[in-house]
């Protein structure tokens, strides 16, 4: 009997443990569930039975980060509700079918992430949970980058500049750049100290110090910091803005250069010399000449200005300034060369004295630190090229000032000039070819003679004039060689004017013949032609004036011609005097009567008429 028990308790015993693996719950969560601050997160969570439950409930815990779990919602097939006094009574929201619920966090805040479990309990069909971890995210502010205020010195482990990233999370991480190339720490070389502080909002700030060796060739690096956080789904970095630091260095080279003037130098010019060394911050320089290194020449801002130099400026000048590292000069030099061109000297000097026909050489030299050009110049016109001038078989056009210039082609505005007066001594010469003149004039008339003559000595003018006393000298002109003289006479005979021109070297002598012609009466054949010709000219006169008036009776009869009513019309007003010509004209009584219509129509007897015809 009781081994019977004991069979029917084991069968018993395995039909439930049958029943109970075989009725098993299957349920399916996110491992993670990623969102931003402030937006909302839904944890999906779907289940199935492997056997239709007649009861079911599901819950919601939360996991705190202390170990313990509360409940934050509870469901089953006759009600559903959020429990009440917990962080997320006011925040909650779920939603759900047979086999699937959905949690939903409005306003995720970062003390939300956290696991977030659902249960699923079917009693006799089965029961089981899976849980969600619920990640929180928000990116941190743009990083900000601060250089040290004052310069680096090379050689030394020195703060060069601070990045920081603030209000992150999760926290953010700062890498450090030169050029865009990562800065690793390295021993001695590159050091990075990061500082982390956590908020009590849960933020993050990370603020991080980059220390560096700095060496020369970082005077024109540049350097930035770059913040990468992590994002729903990856990961993301903002980089800050690029500085430049300032990098002190000592100086090891000197460089001497002339900023003014352009080109070559030449006397009388402003020279300006420029010092600069390769150190960081430009250290004082100190000028002065090679030849005199103890003289130290006056000088502002690393700038000798030289004024209004010569020749003996020309020279080595150097600049200097001491090596902070090594204690020694660091010095530059410069070559100074005044370019100079020396008064022009000419040969023979100022006035030369030759003979007409005679043969010159004249030389114009200036000494000159350039090659030099020379030309000749008489009367502002070129005549020569060269530093010689020949003069061949002189005559008193070749006298006159010669003028030789001299300059430096390669050096605009370098040059200088000298002369030599030429003199060219001679009997006179007369200007004009010609020494005999004829003339034709009236007896009475007043004529001009001219006379220059041209020799060195300058010639003396003389006149002597025959046949006329009334006679005078109006013009006269002398310049080195020549003379010009104009006298005036009055023609009354025959006269012969001689102009002497004398000087030590001779006589050149002029001379006018002026025949007088008298004024004569016109014969008397010349007076019978010329009154006969007047006399067919008053015919003609008078012939024509007798046609005028027949014209005019001619009209009158026609009646084209009105008249006044006395009767009588006078074609001129004024009173006829004996030069005057009256034609009557009177009309027969056997004639026809002639009516002329006055100005009323009315008709009046003929009456005779007077035309009163004046020339």
């Amino acid at each position: 009997m009781a081994c019977r028990k004991d069979t029917l308790l084991l069968v018993i015993l395995l039909s439930f443990v049958t029943f109970y693996v075989r009725a098993r719950v299957d349920i399916a969560m996110d491992e993670t569930v990623s969102v931003y601050s402030g937006d909302p997160a839904r944890i999906h969570c779907q289940y199935s039975f492997s056997e239709e439950p007649r009861m079911m409930m599901v819950q919601w815990f939360v996991k705190y980060p202390n170990g313990s779990r509360e409940r934050i919602s509870y469901r089953d097939l006759t009600m559903e509700k959020v429990d009440e006094g917990t962080d997320y009574t006011d925040r909650i929201t779920v939603a759900g079918n047979n086999n699937s619920e959905t949690l939903t966090i409005h306003s995720v805040k970062l003390s939300d992430e956290r696991e977030f479990f659902c249960q699923v309990n079917g009693m006799a069909a089965g029961n089981g949970e899976r849980k969600t971890h619920l990640m929180v995210f928000d990116p941190p502010e743009g990083p900000v980058i601060e250089g040290v205020p004052s310069g680096i010195s090379v050689g030394h482990l020195s703060k060069v500049a601070s990045c920081e990233a603030r209000k992150g999370y999760p926290k953010p991480n700062i890498t450090w750049y030169r050029d865009e190339t990562p800065l690793v720490p390295m021993n001695g070389e590159i050091n990075v100290v990061t500082l982390v502080t956590r908020e009590a909002s849960g933020y993050y700030t990370v603020q991080s110090e980059l220390q560096y060796k700095v060496p020369k060739e970082d005077k024109d690096s540049f350097f930035s910091c770059k913040v990468s956080y992590l994002v729903p789904g990856g990961v993301r970095s903002a980089p800050s803005q690029t500085i430049n630091i300032t990098v002190h260095y000592p100086t090891t080279t000197v460089e001497l250069w002339r900023e003014l003037p352009k080109g070559l130098v030449k006397e009388g010019d402003t020279v300006e010399i420029r010092c600069q060394g390769d150190g960081n911050p430009p250290p004082p320089f100190t000028f002065n000449r090679e030849q005199q290194p103890e003289v130290e020449l006056e000088s502002s801002n690393a700038l000798l200005v030289l004024h209004e130099v010569t020749r003996r400026d020309s020279g080595v000048y150097q600049c200097r300034t001491l090596d902070l590292d090594t204690g020694e000069d660091v010095v530059g030099n410069m070559h100074l060369t005044v370019h100079y061109l020396d008064p022009a000297v000419v040969v023979p000097k100022d006035t030369e004295v030759m003979s007409k026909g005679e043969s010159l050489t004249a030389t114009c030299n200036a000494l000159s630190s350039l090659n030099t050009s020379t030309v000749w110049l008489k009367d502002e016109k070129e005549i020569g090229r060269g530093h010689t001038l020949f003069l061949d078989d002189a005559t008193f056009d070749t006298a006159g000032e010669y003028f030789c210039k001299v300059s430096v082609p390669s050096l605009r505005g370098l040059q200088t000039t000298g002369s030599v007066h030429i003199i060219v001594q001679g009997a006179p010469e007369m200007k004009d070819e010609e020494t005999e003149a004829v003339l034709e004039e009236r007896a009475g008339k007043w004529v001009n003679l001219t006379c220059e003559a041209r020799g060195y000595p300058r010639p003396i003018i003389a006149w002597s004039i025959y046949g006329t006393q009334n006679w005078r000298e109006v013009v006269n002109r002398v310049t080195e060689d020549t003379v010009q003289s104009l006298v005036t006479l009055k023609v009354s005979s025959d006269t012969t004017a001689i102009c002497n021109a004398t000087n030590d070297m001779g006589v050149e002598t002029k001379t006018y013949s002026i025949k007088s012609i008298s004024m004569v009466t016109p014969p008397a054949k010349f007076q019978a032609e010329s009154s006969g010709i007047i006399i067919v000219i008053i015919i003609i006169c008078i012939l024509l004036l007798a046609i005028l008036g027949s014209v005019f009776y001619f009209l009158y009869k026609k009646g084209k011609l009105p008249c006044g009513r006395s009767g009588k019309q006078e074609i001129t007003t004024e009173k006829p005097n004996k030069e005057d010509i009256v034609v009557e004209m009177k009309a027969e009584k056997t004639e026809e009567a002639v009516l002329l219509k006055g100005v009323n129509g009315d008709k009046k007897p003929t009456n005779d008429q007077y035309i009163d015809l004046r020339k």
